[in-house]
């Protein structure tokens, strides 16, 4: 497995605007600093997230304390297009990654970040209209240009991920995919497997279904073993995913320190019988 995130979890910035006092770039500066220094070093964000305004207050705090940019690993994602259209304006929620389009999110974000260089790129939706070798052909450009460092996908198939890739000079090198105890729909349907085979890293968004986890048997199941294994439910839901082949990332969702404290505290992977317990509490039978 290609070892590109070697932290327990990826800070994901979906929330950051709605944090107040992350609007002042001294303060998150402050905070990022404060991430660093527990081990944690990339950043998930995405052209949408806040309309742009998320990647602006993290370029804003990289702009206030320039030595942070060189320690900071930044992931962001595009080609959602007109993602919550006001009724009446006659636009359509749709996906695109026509080379211009992408292009242009690439530029847009790295000015927004104040970034010389996004780690990794990624595809956000699979756009059903795409030509899948103008599409690679951008995409090996931006890399060979110096403005990515990798490209990668989010939420696509194995057959969508495999016609790109068969179009690139490039690797492929990441894939974001939701997976948690509550949503376990790729460890049997193939997609995971088909991941893993290909050498792609996992990266898992809503780790924690939300706060779902922490209700009814699930919830009971992660306090018993947060007992017996000296740790926190949040934290034991991570390890559930760092288990599995190619140890997933998990990316979070909360800029609370304390609870980035809280789900530091974990064992790197959990016991067996533990993890398949946890399973067969989401899923109200046990393995066939």
């Amino acid at each position: 497995m290609p070892a590109a995130f070697d932290v327990p979890f990826i800070l994901g910035m979906m929330r950051l605007h709605e944090a107040p006092a992350m609007h002042d770039p001294k303060q998150l500066a402050d905070w990022i600093e404060a991430r660093l220094e527990q081990g944690l070093n990339w950043f998930d964000h995405a052209d949408i997230y806040g309309n742009g305004q998320g990647e602006t207050l993290f370029g804003a705090a990289l702009h206030a304390r320039p030595a942070l940019a060189q320690r900071v690993h930044i992931v962001t994602k595009a080609s959602i297009a007109n993602d919550t259209p006001t009724p009446g304006s006659g636009k359509v929620k749709h996906y695109n990654v026509s080379p211009d389009y992408l292009n242009s999110a690439i530029d847009a974000s790295l000015g927004r970040l104040n970034a010389e260089r996004l780690d990794h790129f990624l595809i956000h939706r699979p756009d059903l209209l795409m030509n899948a070798e103008a599409t690679g052909r951008a995409l090996d450009d931006a890399i060979e240009a110096g403005k990515i460092g990798a490209a990668g996908i989010s939420n696509h198939l194995p057959s969508q991920w495999r016609r790109l890739q068969g179009a690139m000079h490039h690797r492929l090198s990441a894939n974001q995919i939701e997976l948690s105890i509550a949503h376990t729909t790729p460890l049997f349907d193939g997609s995971f497997d088909d991941l893993c085979a290909d050498g792609h890293s996992p990266m898992a968004w809503s780790p924690l279904a939300g706060g779902q986890l922490m209700q009814g048997a699930v919830g009971d199941c992660l306090d018993k073993w947060a007992a017996k294994l000296d740790s926190s439910s949040n934290a034991l839901a991570l390890a559930w995913l760092r288990s599995l082949p190619n140890s997933p990332t998990p990316v979070i969702g909360s800029v609370k320190p304390e609870r980035i404290s809280d789900m530091l505290n974990a064992p790197a992977t959990l016991p067996r019988e533990a993890w398949y317990e946890l399973l067969e509490a989401a899923r109200g039978h046990c393995v066939a």
